[in-house]
Formats: structure tokens, sequence, C-alpha cells
């Protein structure tokens, strides 16, 4: 097939490699200049001038996400010393919380719920006994349900300590909002399902290093091409191929078209597309841009700062989150390669506004941490994921004949996260091949 995909992210390269691999004529087009969209290393300078490679956002991997870390070796990238493995850690700075120790799935996670520092022994017994319910259950629940209900035979010190970190690290979603199926599925295979599924990742490598740059060397060494500024404005249906409106050559056909690029910019070419489109694809795109529409979406901010000689007593600590102390998660990012001092400060579901949210983060970094920092940057991505809540109807990979989407957003069982941005991309591929082979 000859197949285009418009946007350079970790779903639209994830999708390339893997039409490649089967063999596929694939273009890429990509409206930005740089590949990687939501998850790219940015440059930035300290306070004392010297520059610094940041990211656009502080992301962690688990050994769960097992088709990003397929891929990634793939294209050339050693998971071995790209990411600092360590056992599932949730501790807090006053040493309270859950660390697995470095034991086979499932003993870690028991092991780590026995020892959990601060909690007492019904705290424990609360949380073994819901577990093995779920595992009893096979990790399925009412579509409606929200992780608070789920998790309402918990004591209040494991939903403090343990699920709702949890909960909005995976989902970006409050517990009280976000869908308890969704949050089953990430606990079954981080638990209790892949083997090695609960060690925390932790990138050494900016994001762009981790996979981006180096699927796009595989793709181009392999004959994918790959344009960057090349925005589609919009899709023409031309018999039983898609013509593309802008980009390096106008007019383009191909066989396939996956869009790759964020929800609201498909739904924008999408709404551009139907203007031309017979009635029988327009109604179908329609009926799929609602079900975009109807997305809801979350923010998620994060703070650089930097102070001589700042360091955590772990490569990533849990920090106690209110409204005021917005920060859920804090990251030594001079244990994670990058300069001595550098701090990121991670705030999902984020509400407030830049600079409130800064001068909040520093305050929280003092008042729990002892550390007097200066603010780098804080980079907020207002649309970074969608609102994991219960009975979510998202789109699905398939729009049109000869018409896919991917991206974090669309159908599947995880939630806004590499792994579910790399599925995605492979899931629509798929689709794809199989609407391609169907007999008429």
């Amino acid at each position: 097939m000859k197949l285009a995909i418009i946007g350079a992210g970790w779903a639209g390269l994830a999708a390339a490699v893997t039409a490649t691999q089967s063999g596929h004529q694939v273009s890429i087009f990509e409206a930005a200049h740089a590949i990687g969209g939501r998850a790219r290393a940015v440059n930035c300078t300290l306070p004392d001038g010297s520059p610094v490679t940041l990211d656009n956002g502080q992301h962690i991997l688990i050994g769960a996400y097992t088709d990003t870390l397929r891929l990634m070796r793939l294209v050339g990238v050693d998971p071995a010393t790209a990411l600092l493995q360590l056992p599932m850690s949730l501790l807090f700075p006053d040493g309270r919380g859950v660390r697995f120790p470095n034991w086979p799935t499932p003993l870690d996670a028991l092991a780590g719920i026995a020892g959990a520092r601060g909690w007492s022994v019904r705290d424990k017994w609360s949380l073994l006994r819901a577990a093995t319910g779920w595992q009893l259950a096979g990790f399925q629940c009412d579509a409606h349900l929200s992780v608070t209900q789920l998790c309402q035979a918990l004591s209040p010190r494991v939903m403090l300590d343990l699920i709702e970190p949890l909960c909005v690290s995976a989902l970006n979603t409050p517990a009280e909002q976000a869908s308890a199926r969704v949050f089953l599925r990430v606990m079954q295979d981080a638990l209790f399902g892949v083997q090695g599924g609960s060690k925390l990742l932790l990138p050494r490598l900016d994001l762009s290093q981790l996979f981006p740059d180096a699927a796009a060397l595989w793709l181009k060494q392999r004959g994918a091409q790959l344009h960057l500024g090349a925005r589609i404005t919009a899709l023409e249906p031309q018999g039983a191929q898609w013509r593309l409106h802008g980009g390096p050559e106008p007019g383009d056909q191909f066989d396939t078209v996956i869009l790759a690029t964020s929800a609201s910019e498909t739904a924008r070419a999408l709404a551009n597309t139907s203007q031309a489109a017979p009635d029988s694809i327009a109604n179908e795109i329609h009926q799929w841009t609602e079900s975009c529409q109807a997305l809801q979406f979350e923010a998620i901010a994060t703070v650089y700062a930097w102070g001589a000689g700042a360091s955590l007593s772990e490569p990533m600590l849990t920090l106690r989150s209110s409204t005021s102390a917005p920060a859920q998660f804090a990251f030594d990012r001079g244990q994670l390669g990058g300069p001595r001092g550098l701090l990121a400060f991670v705030v999902s579901a984020s509400k407030s506004e830049r600079a409130t949210l800064q001068a909040q983060v520093l305050e929280q970094a003092q008042q729990q941490l002892g550390l007097q920092l200066q603010a780098v940057q804080t980079i907020v991505e207002k649309r970074a994921t969608f609102a994991c809540t219960p009975a979510l109807a998202r789109p699905h990979p398939s729009v049109a004949p000869g018409l896919f989407a991917c991206g974090d957003y669309v159908a599947g069982p995880y939630p806004a996260t590499l792994e579910g941005a790399v599925r995605s991309g492979m899931t629509a591929v798929a689709t794809a091949l199989a609407g391609a082979s169907s007999p008429l």
C-alpha cells in the first residue's frame, strides 16, 4: 500500500514503523519542524546561563509498556541504557509509602504492600483483600464506576498514599472522576500481568532521543519519506484513494491515510474533508468527529526548577498534593543524566495559571523538601490528555473507507500514556491492513 501518516508524534511514528516493517510505502507529514508531538525535547537555559535540554513534559514508563519497549529496541534504542530501571516506588519525602522489592511478579506487589511504611495492619489487609477481589473478577468492573467507588472499601491511608497517586499519574484524572475499568487494566498489567510490569523506567535520555529521533532515522534508512513543516489541511476522496491538500506536494494520492495528530487537529482536518466528500463518507466523518468532540481534556504542567546542589533522596518522590501544593511528583534530573541541581515537578490535571502554579510549586518544594529553588521553565500542555472518565466512548480507529486515526485518545485499553499512543498507532495500521485485505 501507499500510505500517508499525518503527524509525527509517538503514535504516528509507531504507525509508520509498523507499516514500513510490513513492507508498505510510507510518507509522514508533520506540520511542525520537530517530531515527537507532546513527548519531545526542548532547549532551555539554567539560571547560571548554561544550556540544558528539557522535555516538554516529564514522562515515565513502566515495565508493562511492552509495545513501546519493543519498538524502541526495533529502531535501535536499548532500554537497558536509555532507561533507569527501579522497582515500583511511591515514597514520600518523610519515608512513608510503598516500595516493591526486586522480586518476580506478582510477589513484588504483595511484598511491597506487606512492607508499606506508615501503614497499619488494617491498611495493608484492606488493599490485599481488594486486590484479591479484583483478580478473582478478572480485573473487570462496571463501566460506570469511578476509581473512588471501586476502592471504597480501602482505608483512607491506602487511598492517600497509593491509589490517588497511581490514578492521577496513570489516567491524569482525579480518582473521584476516573474510570475504574481503565484503572484496573493498568493495575492488571503493571502489578499482576506482565513479568516485571511494575518496574519504573525513568528516561535517562531526552524524550526525542528515547524513540522519535531513532524511529525517524530507521524509517529514512528503509525508504520512508518524512516531511516536516508540512501541514495537511484537508483530504479529498478520489475513487478508492485519498488526495492530500497542503504539504510539500499538494495533490499526492494515497491508498490509505492515518491521521495521527491531536484530537482537535484531526477533527479540524476532517471538518474540511467532509465538505468535499460524498454524503456516505461525510456522514461517517460526522459521526466520528462527534465522538471526538465529546472528549474533555486535562492539562499537565511540568515545573523545572534548579538549586545549587539540590537533590532528592530518590530519583522520583511522591509529594503531598493539595490545591495550594499542586505537584504530585518530583524528579531529580541530576540522577537521570541531567545537570546536578535540576528538578522536575509534575502537576497532573492542572487547573491553575502558569505563574500561580510555578509559585505554588516552588513553595511546595520549600515546605516538603526543604529546598530553595529557582524556576527554570514551566511547561503547560493545556490539552495534554483526555479526561479518562467512566463509560467514556472514545473515537474508533476507523473513520471512513481508507481513512483511519490514531493517538492516545483513540479507543483502546490504555489511558493517555506513551504506551497508549504507541498501541493506537499499531492498531490503526492493523485495522487498515485488515480492511484492505477484506473481500468486497
